[in-house]
This record gives structure tokens, sequence and C-alpha cells, in this order.
């Protein structure tokens, strides 16, 4: 309930983000409900409190079919994200949550994993346009957690970190899957994978296989990741390449 034009709102804003700055030291901001005010104003707290840092919540709905889940196409959705970082500034360390990501996601490891190719042969999500500006989730405080708006299904989490943490993007971690749900072991294999291959926002994805019960997919040409309850999938898989991690349906070589 800001009024973020009024000129006394904007000045006390930017000094107590540069205070946190300076003086407490975080170095990047969230920007919460980031589609209540406009990219104009976001993109002038970004410019006086040169964050090294800057992440927007921009969650509207995706679109749905008649059968009650999302289209194939979700262009609109992931080009909203990509205006928002576009009128904050591309160049700068504006990014956006790649609910886009999320959505097909949650419906895709039920099942679908199909869904996972877009139309063009790429991610489906944010991270098939402009990975560099995506930060990937599984869940977060508002759509898990207690309050559940838009959970991930719980029997298939760490089939979403093992898509995420593989993937281009900026893959986040949420607190209660690390802390509390006795994930922590998994989550950091999957991380310390990520970190010993060098795969990072802009790595190269080369979606191998797209079917309802098997996600192939080989990042860099270093590291291939398996979604789906698919057991035979050897002959796919490179000379050279060992399994370093797997779980309940997952697996990455």
């Amino acid at each position: 309930d800001i009024d973020h034009l009024n000129t006394r709102v904007q000045k006390e804003l930017v000094e107590w983000l540069n205070w946190l700055r300076t003086d407490v030291g975080f170095d990047g901001w969230r920007f919460d409900f980031a589609k209540g005010y406009s990219a104009d104003v976001a993109k002038m707290y970004v410019d006086r409190s040169e964050p090294s840092f800057a992440v927007a919540e921009i969650w509207t709905s995706l679109a749905y079919g008649g059968d009650g889940k999302p289209n194939l196409n979700q262009d609109p959705h992931r080009q909203e994200l990509v205006n928002w970082v576009n009128k904050v500034g591309g160049s700068g360390p504006a990014t956006t949550f790649d609910f886009t990501t999320k959505g097909i996601l949650n419906v895709a490891v039920e099942g679908e994993l199909w869904r996972l190719r877009g139309t063009d042969g790429k991610a489906p999500g944010m991270i098939g346009w402009w990975p560099a500006k995506a930060v990937t989730f599984v869940d977060n405080h508002d759509t898990g957690s207690t309050q559940h708006m838009w959970p991930f299904p719980s029997d298939r989490v760490m089939q979403g970190y093992a898509y995420i943490l593989t993937h281009p993007g900026t893959p986040c971690i949420f607190y209660d899957h690390f802390f509390d749900w006795g994930l922590k072991e998994e989550i950091d294999r999957l991380v310390s994978i990520r970190t010993r291959q060098g795969i990072h926002s802009e790595s190269k994805l080369q979606i191998m296989e797209a079917d309802a019960d098997l996600y192939l997919a080989e990042i860099d040409g270093k590291v291939i990741v398996k979604l789906g309850p698919r057991y035979d999938v050897g002959h796919l898989i490179p000379e050279g390449f060992k399994v370093v991690a797997h779980g309940n349906d997952y697996a990455v070589w």
C-alpha cells in the first residue's frame, strides 16, 4: 500500500536501500509483488541503490486449457517476465523468478514430462528465452510451506531440484525443503555437481528426449539429467558418462 510515485517515499526508500547495502551488508534486493507497481519505479530503485543482484516476484496466472492444465504454449506468460527485465535494465542486475518454469514443472512431473520441451525445442519457461535473467525455484513461502497456494507435488520435489540444479538459470533452494524435509543431503549432492562441472545461468541445454515418462537432457556436454520412471535409458547415455546422483525417478550422469 505504499505510494511509489510519491517523491518522499522514493527518497526515503532509496536512502534505506543504500543503508542496507553500505552499513548492513546486503547487496541484493527481492522485489515483492512487483506487478503492483511499474517497472519504471523498480528501475529507479535499482539505479539509485546499485545492488549486485535484484529479483522480482511477478506472479501471474498461466494460460490454461479446458482440461484445467497449462497450455503447451506459455509465450505470453514468459514474455511478461522478459518485458519487466528489459524495462528495468537488461544489462544490469535485474532478474525475475521463473514462474513459467515453476508452473510447467508442477504438472510435467505428474506423468507429462513431454511438457518440458517447448514447441521450439527449447525449455518452455523463461530459461528457454533468457536464462541469465531467470531465477528458477521449486517452491517458496507462498506456493509451499504453510500457505500452500501452488505447491509442487510433495513426492516429486527432488525431481524439481534435479531439473533446476542442472539446468541454466539461477536456481533458488527453498528453506523448508533443505532444512525441514530431510532433503539436505540430496540437494547438496546436486549443488556440488553443478559447482564442480561449472554449470551456470547461461549453460547450453540440449533436450535429448521428452516423453510422458522420460525427460533426458544434456547440459554443456558435461552433465546429463533424467527425470521420470523409465528405467532403461542406458542406450541413450553417451559413452564415458557415469551416474553421480540418483533418487526417486531422477538420475544425473
